[in-house]
């Protein structure tokens, strides 16, 4: 994929029509950029993954977090608590040796395509704040995942699935309304002719929709979004600013008196339009709701869940071989929050592998689908148009290696989508 960024320099013949030679080259210099970023940032995780198995940094760490909760007055009985410990050190690590990284990817690659709107103090307390509301859901959610695996008894494994669908379901329930919101802001989004039309199509296709929001994505990012989420008669709609010709704050003009950060931002994004019409937002939301109306939320949540419980219930039958932990350092203790990593992150790697491969492909059907579902809305013409801008704007380069393509893109490459839709928007 990386020889295909160096030596398409030149815009393909079958692409003329629908990009300049100029987006192409920034798009080209963008994947590059971002192709040499992961290779490195990947390696390093690999090296700083395999130093730590090999220095037996994980039983080091078992231990530091018992001398930890031991001076706090909690004894290797309190292995639930160690285990906290254990988890807190573990990710205030991960976090940690991931910042410089984390820093370079937006304030360099991000930065210097356009994209990054962050200013360095609004990163560092976004770091800060996504830290802390981590900790203040993964800690309690651990604790009694623990707890119910060591008083499950023989079908403990049964019992932890299920705490973890309720888990999951909670999560994705409460995420947009009291989570998402300590991060961006959210409005309604006001009402006029775009939220006529979206809640028209909506009713349409008998889509329970309450209510739509703008999320003011554009302080941390020039790329574009939409989603929607909600259980049963609540469904959600979600816009990024970004997505919104009208709305975005990059298509607006300065006002006078702003400050030097605001004219900072202005001259960072002048001259760059982006965002769709009303009628390509629509034709994106009739996609997205054609992922609803065809199945593919529910699809998605049974797989994750047969896989859920079909780990959960391998963990119940590795848990108890002492080899596992002795390979790991582990040799007179077996403690189930090891045993959790040790089975899920590494004994299950080829097989998260194979799993992620097959989601991939399933996950570009559902996408052709839910474009010929728009397509039936005749929404055609306005998506092809929408697809094309939402390339421009995120730099998305059109040309990809087959294998490449095959193993990581969850979406097909854009010429494949605009090839199917062509024939619907030239009838």
């Amino acid at each position: 994929q990386r020889r295909v960024y160096r030596t398409t320099t030149h815009v393909p013949q079958e692409l003329g029509q629908i990009m300049d030679s100029e987006t192409f080259e920034k798009s080209r210099l963008y994947q590059l950029d971002k192709s040499t970023f992961s290779f490195w940032s990947g390696l390093y995780s690999e090296l700083e993954g395999t130093m730590i198995l090999l220095c037996g940094g994980i039983p080091f760490l078992w231990s530091l977090s018992g001398q930890i909760s031991g001076r706090a007055g909690f004894g290797p009985e309190y292995e639930i608590v160690q285990s906290l410990v254990f988890l807190l050190l573990a990710t205030l690590f991960s976090a940690v040796t991931g910042l410089p990284w984390s820093l370079y990817n937006t304030f360099v690659i991000e930065e210097k395509h356009g994209f990054n709107q962050q200013t360095l103090g609004f990163f560092f307390k976004d770091a800060i704040k996504k830290f802390i509301v981590t900790q203040c859901i993964l800690l309690p959610v651990t604790s009694l995942l623990l707890y119910i695996i060591k008083i499950g008894g023989d079908y403990f494994f049964i019992y932890a699935w299920l705490f973890t669908l309720v888990v999951s379901l909670v999560l994705v329930t409460i995420y947009a309304d009291y989570i998402a919101p300590l991060f961006d802001k959210f409005i309604p989004l006001p009402e006029g002719e775009l939220k006529q039309q979206i809640e028209t199509m909506a009713k349409s296709i008998d889509f329970p929709l309450t209510k739509v929001y703008v999320v003011e994505g554009s302080k941390r990012s020039s790329h574009s979004n939409a989603y929607f989420y909600g259980f049963f008669k609540n469904k959600r709609i979600v816009l990024f600013d970004t997505l919104l010709e009208d709305y975005s704050a990059l298509n607006k003009e300065p006002a006078e008196g702003e400050d030097g950060e605001n004219e900072e931002k202005k001259s960072k994004t002048k001259n760059k339009k982006q965002g769709c019409k009303n009628e390509e937002v629509l034709a994106v939301l009739g996609h997205e709701l054609g992922h609803w109306k065809l199945g593919h939320t529910v699809k998605n949540i049974i797989i994750s869940q047969m896989n859920s419980f079909l780990c959960f219930f391998l963990f119940a039958v590795l848990i108890g071989r002492k080899e596992l932990f002795a390979a790991f350092g582990f040799y007179d203790t077996q403690p189930t929050l090891i045993g959790l990593m040790i089975i899920f992150q590494f004994i299950f790697s080829p097989y998260n592998e194979v799993l992620s491969f097959c989601l991939t492909v399933l996950s570009r059907r559902f996408e052709f689908q839910a474009d010929a579902f728009a397509k039936e809305l005749g929404k055609a013409k306005d998506l092809y148009a929408a697809l094309i801008k939402l390339n421009k704007d995120n730099l998305g380069f059109p040309v990809s290696d087959w294998i490449f393509s095959m193993w990581h893109y969850s979406h097909p490459p854009l010429l494949e989508r605009l090839q199917a839709l062509k024939d619907a928007k030239q009838e």
